[in-house]
């Protein structure tokens, strides 16, 4: 069959044919067994190496309430100017992503897909015991950045004040928008993660174009968003009960369910209709062979 009838640009050489197939996008099953592939690495990690990293992820995203709270505090109180403040919210998420530290929104998509391909009760005892690690490990290195940037003398007035101000705006939310926003927060960071390996050269302005309409929307996220409320906690401005209450639980639940109830089972749902039952010999060989066969 020649190329015309097969639908192919004609008069291809073999090596601009090789060019054509190295530049195609992967297929989505492609991702998924990426991802699939990295979340079954992570989940083989042992407590401690867990536990550190999550730590140092938690640690990494004062960077985020850090850069928002400088810049809230040095550009003019104007509406148009939050827009480039909001950009502070990527730091963190740049340094936690590209560094390679655990955050915890991220496992909900890439620890969940090794689950979803392979539903065990060992399976799902790992998935518990990553996340249990993970969410720990990223709220203790949280509040102890909240307490330090708030205890010792490291900024000035006003950007303590602007530091506030953030954990204020997150406070505004009631318990069903922290819920609805930690929902599409999940999903975000669920895209995010998905979208990566397809384009690794891109990876650090995937991860800026994401966060950073994270924070245009002012969607909720557990760890970042623990940083910014236990901040008012710690000023005495919010009750420990708040934090867990009204921010911190409405939040986890929505982030967890747009990262992996959403995003991650309508990705396996669409890798599982792609995939029919394996062919067999004679079938993969296609029909020439069966005419040889007569």
């Amino acid at each position: 069959m020649n190329s015309a009838q097969d639908g192919k640009t004609p008069n291809l050489s073999a090596k601009e044919e090789h060019e054509v197939e190295k530049n195609q996008p992967p297929r989505a099953a492609v991702l998924h067994e990426i991802i699939r592939a990295q979340g079954d690495q992570e989940l083989e990690r042992s407590i401690a190496a867990l536990w550190w990293s999550a730590l140092a992820a938690g640690l990494t995203m004062g960077l985020s309430l850090m850069a928002m709270g400088l810049l809230n505090s040095r550009l003019p109180d104007d509406e148009g100017f939050k827009v480039i403040a909001s950009f502070g919210y990527c730091a963190g998420f740049l340094a936690v992503i590209l560094g390679r530290q655990q955050l915890f929104t991220e496992n909900t998509l890439t620890a969940v897909l090794p689950v979803m391909t392979k539903p065990t009760l060992g399976n799902f005892g790992r998935l518990l015991r990553l996340w249990t690690v993970v969410l720990v490990g990223n709220l203790c290195g949280t509040l102890l950045v909240a307490y330090v940037m708030l205890e010792l003398p490291i900024f000035d007035s006003k950007t303590d004040v602007a530091f506030l101000d953030i954990g204020r705006k997150v406070m505004e939310n009631d318990v069903s928008q922290m819920f609805a926003k930690g929902i599409i927060s999940g999903w975000m960071i669920a895209t995010m993660v998905w979208m990566i390996p397809s384009m690794e050269s891109a990876k650090m302005w995937i991860i800026i174009l994401i966060t950073y309409l994270m924070a245009l929307g002012d969607f909720t996220h557990i760890v970042v968003g623990s940083l910014e409320v236990s901040y008012l906690v710690f000023a005495g401005e919010l009750p420990w009960s708040d934090f867990w209450l009204v921010f911190a639980g409405p939040t986890l639940a929505g982030n967890i369910i747009g990262g992996s109830f959403i995003f991650a089972l309508i990705s396996h749902a669409q890798i599982r209709s792609e995939s029919g039952p394996p062919k067999s010999a004679a079938a993969q060989a296609g029909p020439d062979s069966q005419k040889i066969k007569k």
